[in-house]
């Protein structure tokens, strides 16, 4: 049987799986939420093993995941050195510097109607900006070390934050504001009893956008310049040694990574907006 025919072989048979798990009468239940794409996951991966190994696809220009798994597995250590290099002291550190900041700034903001005016404009210039142009200037600055990471991280992270939490500051109705005044509340008691509960969505959206672009950023400022570890740096001496298998697993790393790390931020949405419509069941 040829390459095509078995590849098209399990994509059937992994369809069909799906599609009874699909439309059984526990399609609603949590380990069937969890099995079908896990399914479709293991599905791609055969089909990728099988057409590398069937037509010989050269390792510098793809590897299979079995070597990627096996170089995956003997590089524990150094990828964990890259991990905790790129993600906990760059992204991480940013991430949280720069929503930070966001949410103070946007309560200032929403404020003053003048820097409503003047500063999202601004914002929207900057959010625009290329990271390829703004990261070899902040590791100038700030050096090589993680220091200038977390730098391209706060720019990438702060104006989607900043942008989401005023829209949401200013969504409660005339109505509603209005029945504070009524019942005597101050601008304070009504931004954190009416205000910034109201904000919430607006704000986990802004989170959780910059929760992929805080990873992305760090490993992009790591190719202008880190110390002998990081997710970036491995990237790109792999590259040049033609150690694909490398490169793809720090892939992995950072797909796991990013993928807990935007679980973790929608599990925080959960439990903070369980009254928002969009969190009921």
């Amino acid at each position: 049987m040829s390459t095509i025919a078995v590849a098209l072989v399990i994509w059937a048979a992994g369809w069909m799986v799906n599609v009874r798990l699909a439309n059984s009468t526990v399609a609603n239940t949590r380990p069937v939420k969890l099995l079908v794409p896990a399914i479709f996951g293991f599905t791609i991966l055969v089909i990728w093993e099988v057409v590398v190994r069937g037509f010989g696809v050269p390792l510098v220009i793809l590897p299979p995941p079995s070597m990627i798994a096996v170089r995956f597995a003997d590089s524990l250590p150094t990828l964990w050195t890259d991990f905790v290099q790129t993600f906990v002291k760059g992204a991480l550190s940013g991430y949280v510097m720069g929503c930070s900041a966001a949410v103070l700034v946007a309560i200032v903001v929403d404020r003053y109607d003048f820097l409503r005016r003047g500063l999202l404009p601004v914002g929207n210039f900057m959010a625009a900006l290329p990271i390829v142009g703004t990261a070899p200037i902040l590791v100038m600055w700030f050096g090589f070390d993680w220091q200038s990471k977390a730098a391209v991280v706060i720019i990438m992270v702060f104006f989607p934050v900043l942008v989401n939490t005023v829209a949401g500051l200013r969504d409660t109705s005339a109505m509603q504001r209005d029945l504070m005044r009524t019942y005597g509340a101050s601008y304070w008691q009504t931004l954190f009893k009416l205000r910034l509960p109201a904000a919430m969505p607006f704000m986990f959206n802004g989170l959780k956008i910059a929760a992929t672009l805080a990873l992305v950023g760090a490993i992009v400022a790591e190719f202008f310049g880190s110390p002998t570890r990081g997710m970036g740096f491995r990237i790109s001496t792999s590259v040049g040694q033609l150690a694909l298998d490398m490169v793809w697993a720090e892939i992995v790393v950072a797909a796991l990574a990013g993928s807990f790390f935007y679980g973790a931020i929608a599990l925080l949405e959960k439990g903070v907006t369980f009254w928002h419509p969009s969190q009921r069941k």
